[in-house]
This record gives C-alpha cells, structure tokens and sequence, in this order.
C-alpha cells in the first residue's frame, strides 16, 4: 500500500507543477554581468618571462603585483647570499604562498588558478619551479667561468671587427682605383639620340660615391651587430643586445613578409615584362628589315621605319605598365595614388608644347617633308638638316650656325627643301638681270648661258635657258635659269655664276644698267671696265643743237 501511495505522489507531483505554471509566460534568463577583461602583466628576470599575474588580490591591479613580484625577485638574485632552490611553497586554505626564507615573493590564489585552468597547489609549485630555476640560470650567467668566457668571446669579436674593418680600408682604394681606370675605356656616356644625359666623368664619379657609400654602410652595419653581440656575452646587457637586434630585425622581418606575400605577384610581373621585351625585341628586328628593304609593304617608306618603331615601342610599353599596374606592391594604397595622380597632373600641366612638337614631329616623318642631309629653308634659316627628332629639328646653316627649331614652328611653315627633286631632276638655279632696250635680247641670251656653262657645279645637260619676264618702261628683266646637281654649294654656285655674268657682258660690250630715268649719253664714259675697252677708245662728244636756223 504504501509502495503504491508513493508511485501515485510521483505521477502526481509533475502534472500538479506543470498546471500551476500553465498560465504564466517563461521567464528569461538573466543577464550575466558584462566581463571585465584585465590585461595580463608579465612577471620576468634578466629579460625572461616566467608567468603572468591575471587576477587582481584586495586592491592590487595584475600589474601592481607584477611590479611587486619582479622587485622582490630582483632583489632575491642580486643578493649573494641566497641559496640554490630558495623559493618553497606554502599552502593555506586560501591561498598559497611563494616564499625564500622569511621573504613571501607572491601570494597565489584560487582566483589565479582558476584562470590558468589548473589547482592551486599544482600552479603555485610550477611558479616555484621557474623561479627557482631562472634563478640558477642568473647566478650560472654571473659566475667566474661565465664572465671570463663572455670576456674571451669579446675579445675575438672585436678582433673580427679590427679584421674586417683593415680588410674594407685595403679593398675600397683598389675599388676607387679601378673605377678611375675605366673612365677611358668600360664607362661610357649615356646618351638618347644625341642628348648626353650622362658623361663618362660623372658616371665613374657616381660610382666612386656609390662605393664610399658602401664602405660607410658596411662599417656601420658592422658596428651595429658588433655592440649587440659584445652584449650578449655579459648578463647586465643581454637585454640591450636584444633590443639592439629587435631594432634592426624586426625590418627586416617586415620586408621578409612583404616580399614572401607578393612574390606570387612579382613572378607574374617578371614574366610580363620578359614576354613583353621579346616581343619588342622582334618588332626591332621587323623593323630593321624594313629599313633596309628587305620586306618591302606598299605605300610603306623604309625611312619610316625607325620612328614607327619608335611609335611601337612605346605603345607596348604602355599597354605593359597598365597591365603590370595593379600588380605592383602598394599600388592600391593610397599614397601610391596621390603620387601618380600628383605625377599625372605634372605631366599635364608641363606637357603640352613638348606634346605638340611630338605630334609635330610624327606628322614631319611620315610626309616626308625633308630628309638627313637636306638643304632646306625654313622661314629666313636656310642651311642643311643634321638631325630630326620627336622635339625638334637641327639645321647647320651656310654660316656654320646651328640652329634648334621646335617641330611645331617647322610644321607651322614654309619648307623649301632644295634637295628633294635634285637627286632625279636636279635643281634650277635662276637668277635675274635688267637690260636696257638699246642691247639686242639675242646678244643678252647668248651672254647669259655662256657665263651659265662656264660656271662651275653648272650642268651642261639640260642646257641652261633664259627666260624674259618682264618688259618694263627703261629695261628689260632677263631671268637665267641653270641645272645643278649640288644643291649644298648653292650660296658659292650663285657668286661664281654672277661673277662669270659680270665677266661675259663686259667682254661682250653689254652695259648692266637699269635707268629708271632719262640719261643722257651724250660726252659720257661706258660703265664697262677699261681692260674690256679696245685701245683708243674714247667717248663720243657732246651733240648739242640750236633752235636758231
């Protein structure tokens, strides 16, 4: 009965709670306090951490015990007196204690163990533990044994340095020498077209700077480790080692990392731009077949060659900077942006006449308008072409004056190029002289191309020919037109040819005059030189007449 009593209170019981609770809406849990996450301290020796202190005591921070703890612990080593394994742990119900003899280094609670995850009594004997042992390794690190050999490695460190540092002051004076030696023969000036961008002196000077330079990085390096490592060997400046080498490692390090995460990137980079200077490379070679005429394409001069490739060239570079871009490492931060937005709007900005003489200097190639070589007249400059570039064009004229004119002025004129047609038809020579209608045109023809075929760089074939051009009120204007294969001898062409005009009208009793008023010839001299006279010559007389019947 009883048995059954308790079977039925057990069904009872559960059904009673559940309509009691029936109309009533579940409760949520509550709200767990926020955490308050301390900050670890560390507790060290000599630049060893032994542990941590995560959990304050009373009003002690973590990092107030720390600091109390590490004095204490200070002091237990620098005192010589202590014994080996001083520290021993002392359990209460509470807490436990680290101490050495009378002295209580630390108080570990449970706190402390619950948040290392271990008991009281096991953490405060590991604590003990490294204590005792880091404490055998600072009096080992000051022992007699342990500074003579700190002594002895310093030693031989400082000679490797004395060493090193003779070997540097041998080596860099044969290095400046030998840069010297090569300023006449290996060095060369580094040239576009012929702009000297660098001469041999200064390059083999920048090498002599960039080797001094070198000499002094390498000393310093080796006095930057050098100090650190004579650190090592003693226990009151290891830490210092440490944080000497940390200054320069750390970097290092960085630099390390960078390069390890963008190595994948720079392979494709690398790889771009070898495929990229292969093809340039067969460009070039497609080109230089083309200048020579060995692939000839209609329409297609070879002197076009060079500076299409030109034009090529810096197309390919072009479309590899854009591809290559995004690749580079920082190219998405935003100092390398600023940088190329600030390089962009300079070049904008102090571009734009070298940009038209570019444009200019393009349209000059492929119309063909004037050659190397060329004896041109552009504007009042006449002279023969020297060179042609993007930017500019070098003319050297009669006078030995050379004379840079920008691609946009030159395209912007007049060009009289006097070689253009004289390699295939040769070149007309014309000059003019006025005659007065006393002398016979036949007489004054036959005197002008004579002085013409005596006249040297005058061709014979096609035969000179005069032409009349005018017929003024005093005179007639006579223009002599000769062929001449020499068109750069110009300038000396025309005064022989007007000095043999001179001498042809005189032998031939031809006055070179022009009156634009009425002369009277009456008791006057001829202007013709006497050597060309006949002997007895005199002049006529003066014909006067009278009115008077």
């Amino acid at each position: 009965m009883k048995r059954f009593l308790l079977v039925l209170l057990t069904i009872l019981i559960p059904v009673t709670g559940h309509a009691a609770t029936a109309g009533k809406q579940p409760k949520a849990p509550p709200t767990p306090p926020p955490t308050v996450v301390t900050e670890a301290a560390p507790v060290a020796l000599d630049g060893t951490e032994l542990f941590r202190i995560r959990k304050r005591v009373l009003s002690l921070s973590p990092q107030e015990r720390a600091r109390a703890i590490t004095t204490r612990l200070t002091r237990l080593a620098d005192n010589p007196l202590t014994p080996r394994n001083p520290v021993t742990v002392f359990d209460g119900e509470t807490s436990s204690d680290l101490a050495a003899g009378e002295l209580v280094l630390m108080v570990v609670t449970d706190q402390d163990a619950v948040a290392e995850g271990k008991t009281r009594a096991v953490l405060a004997r590991e604590y003990a533990a490294r204590i005792n042992a880091t404490l055998e390794k600072h009096r080992e690190e000051r022992s007699l044994r342990r500074l003579l050999e700190g002594g002895l490695y310093a030693l031989l460190a400082t000679a490797v340095l004395i060493a090193a540092l003779l070997f540097f002051r041998g080596l860099f004076p044969r290095i400046y020498g030998r840069i010297d030696s090569w300023r006449t023969d290996r060095i060369r000036s580094v040239k576009i077209q012929s702009f000297e961008i660098l001469t041999a002196d200064r390059i083999a000077s920048g090498l002599v700077f960039l080797a001094r330079a070198t000499r002094v990085v390498l000393v310093l390096l080796l006095l930057y480790f050098y100090i650190p490592l004579v650190f090592s060997f003693f226990p009151w400046t290891s830490g210092y080692a440490s944080t000497l080498l940390d200054y320069a490692l750390a970097p290092l390090h960085a630099m390390g990392s960078a390069v390890a995460t963008y190595l994948p990137k720079l392979v494709f980079v690398a790889v771009i731009i070898l495929v990229m200077r292969y093809v340039i490379k067969g460009v070039s070679l497609l080109f230089a077949e083309m200048e020579k005429g060995s692939i000839a394409i209609s329409g297609f001069y070879p002197e076009w060659a060079e500076p299409t490739f030109k034009i090529v060239r810096f197309l390919l570079i072009a479309f590899t900077a854009v591809i290559v871009f995004p690749y580079l490492p920082g190219s998405d931060s935003p100092a390398f942006k600023g940088v190329s937005i600030f390089l962009g709007v300079l070049f904008s900005l102090g571009s734009t006449s070298a940009v038209a003489n570019v444009i200019a200097g393009i349209i000059l190639t492929y119309t063909r308008a004037f050659s190397i070589g060329d004896r041109v007249r552009i504007n009042d400059t006449t002279g023969d072409v020297l060179e042609k570039s993007l930017l500019a064009t070098h003319i050297r004229t009669i006078k030995n004056v050379d004379i840079t004119i920008p691609n946009s002025l030159v395209l912007g004129s007049h060009i009289l190029n006097y070689s253009a047609l004289s390699r295939e038809k040769n070149l007309i020579l014309h000059t003019s002289v006025t005659i007065g209608y006393d002398a016979p045109w036949r007489t004054v023809h036959e005197l002008l191309i004579s002085a013409a075929l005596a006249t040297e760089r005058i061709l014979g074939e096609p035969r000179p020919f005069v032409l009349q051009t005018a017929l003024n009120d005093f005179y007639v204007t006579y223009e002599l037109n000769a062929y001449t294969d020499a068109p750069h001898a110009m300038a000396q062409t025309y005064s022989d040819l007007h000095r043999n005009i001179q001498d042809a009208f005189n032998q031939g009793g031809v006055e070179i005059m022009s009156p634009h008023y009425a002369q009277i010839r009456d008791g006057n001299r001829t202007t013709i030189p006497e050597e060309y006279l006949s002997e007895g010559y005199q002049p006529g007389g003066i014909r006067i007449t009278s009115d008077k019947g």
